[in-house]
């Protein structure tokens, strides 16, 4: 539920709820109407909202596809200006960026990087970045995902990306969605797809066969069921029982992704799918304190940043470069073309070089990186795997990670530009280490620190439940974030400023 203040023609203040989609913009970022006189909203107001906001995002938006795509509207929605990758820059660009402005590229509608420049920018000034990824654990059809029926039971073949597919994904309710290749007008396109409701769940064995606890085959156990053999199946058109695709995917399932999503099967080049969890976001607590969702990781850092630069843009400085990269591929170790290995960054920083002449190397020396993704929140079960005094809480602040052993990149310098920072919007920084008999995650900063020789630091938003199917934080995390990342495009420079040659 949303809450607006609006004062009526005789100056009387009251709230006006709006619950309903017909209620909302239908825009793809689903922001309201537009209400004159509204009075800026309470600080409460302002993290209730954008809570809300993420939970429309992650519900409507359940693949990397699907995200990348509201990410890409959204930003056309803020004025933010399309900058084609494979194609060079126009004088008429590079007029645009040489004077300043917003702007957004993407490499295989997987990542993007959005950035604001002002006029003045120049080599010297170095940019800041906020860095996150957006892809998630999850389960892809297999290139031929068709399978023997099973005493009429049908089954549907996909493997794991990253460590999904793991006992926690026993016994929930599974949608199909992500890319289809459509030929339209003699080219191939990327249409997004979601089923409209669950179509397969992987059932776990009763205890009652006594088996104790199952330690699940991952190729024939944790197998997807999504049909069962009837007399009173519909027929099967001719014409997908001819397409190339039914030799390695169900008519059944072909069937069905061309009614529901009403493209013609003729039209169909293949097709790149994967199951996500079904039930939707929502707060939760006895106050409402918690947010409790699928695909947190790292979508919520990601969705944070975006807003973040998008609030700065607003009030932009002349003489900075502030940009956000969103990278597919993280959890599988980024070593792809739309992953954090793929130079996407230094490729679009040199193509504002071209523009704006300098040397990539001075740039980056001068910069301040930002390594976004959810880090591990105290979880009150489990004190006891925790190092004391290095665990972040919910709707606290951002949290620090350090790591010895360079899994991440944060030291004490940043640690401190970072705190300098929440100061001037009164937020916390919070901080996290694994301990001595711990073992460390990673994330793209190491990534970014080798690519770039920049200052990179490790930071996140809290989460319980991390790579599960479903997760839980604080309601006030994605407001946080925001907050957060906003303050840092606005306030980096001058704090590292202080800390010059370290």
């Amino acid at each position: 539920m949303e809450k607006y203040a609006l004062i009526d023609e005789d100056g009387i203040l009251s709230w006006d709820e709006m619950t309903t989609d017909d209620d909302r913009d239908q825009s793809p970022h689903r922001l309201p109407h537009t209400i004159s006189q509204a009075l800026p909203p309470t600080k409460d107001d302002f993290y209730a909202n954008h809570c809300q906001q993420y939970i429309d995002f992650t519900n409507d938006n359940p693949t990397t596809f699907h995200v990348a795509e509201y990410f890409h509207n959204l930003l056309v929605s803020e004025g933010f200006e399309y900058i084609c990758e494979t194609s060079p820059i126009t004088e008429e660009l590079a007029r645009s960026i040489d004077q300043g402005g917003k702007f957004f590229i993407s490499r295989g509608d997987l990542t993007l990087i959005a950035f604001v420049i002002g006029p003045q920018w120049s080599e010297k000034e170095g940019l800041s970045l906020v860095g996150a990824h957006i892809d998630v654990l999850t389960a892809k059809l297999k290139p031929s995902s068709t399978r023997p029926i099973i005493d009429g039971y049908e089954t549907l073949g996909v493997a794991p990306y990253s460590g999904a597919m793991s006992k926690v994904w026993l016994d929930r309710d599974l949608g199909i969605g992500g890319s289809i290749l459509v030929k339209e007008g003699g080219r191939v396109v990327r249409k997004t797809y979601k089923s409209p409701g669950p179509i397969a769940k992987v059932p776990s064995l009763a205890e009652h066969f006594g088996l104790g606890d199952i330690d699940y085959n991952p190729e024939t156990q944790m197998v997807p069921i999504v049909g069962y053999v009837s007399e009173t199946d519909e027929p099967i058109d001719e014409a997908i029982l001819k397409h190339p695709l039914s030799d390695d995917h169900s008519p059944k399932l072909l069937n069905y992704i061309v009614k529901t999503s009403g493209i013609d099967i003729d039209d169909i080049v293949d097709i790149e799918l994967e199951l996500y969890d079904t039930q939707p976001a929502t707060v939760g607590g006895l106050n409402d304190e918690f947010l409790m969702a699928p695909r947190l990781d790292d979508r919520l850092c990601g969705f944070s940043a975006i807003y973040g630069l998008i609030e700065y843009s607003k009030n932009p400085k002349d003489d900075d470069l502030s940009m956000v990269l969103l990278a597919d591929n993280e959890e599988i170790g980024s070593a792809s073309r739309s992953g954090a290995k793929g130079q996407f960054l230094t490729s679009t920083v040199e193509r504002i070089l071209h523009v704006k002449k300098g040397l990539k190397s001075i740039v980056f020396a001068n910069s301040m990186l930002l390594s976004v993704d959810v880090t591990h929140c105290l979880n009150p079960n489990f004190k006891n795997v925790y190092l004391d005094n290095h665990f972040p809480v919910p709707n606290t602040g951002i949290s620090c990670k350090f790591d010895p052993n360079a899994h991440t990149m944060t030291d004490k310098v940043g640690f401190n530009i970072m705190k300098q920072i929440a100061e001037k919007y009164n937020g916390k920084v919070q901080r996290f280490q694994i301990r001595n008999d711990g073992r460390s995650g990673g994330t793209i900063g190491p990534m970014l620190a080798t690519e770039t020789g920049s200052r990179v630091l490790d930071c996140g938003l809290p989460i319980l439940s991390m790579h599960s199917i479903r997760a839980m934080c604080g309601s006030k995390e994605p407001g946080i974030g925001i907050e957060c990342f906003q303050n840092f495009f606005q306030f980096w420079k001058e704090i590292h400023a202080s800390y010059k040659g370290l």
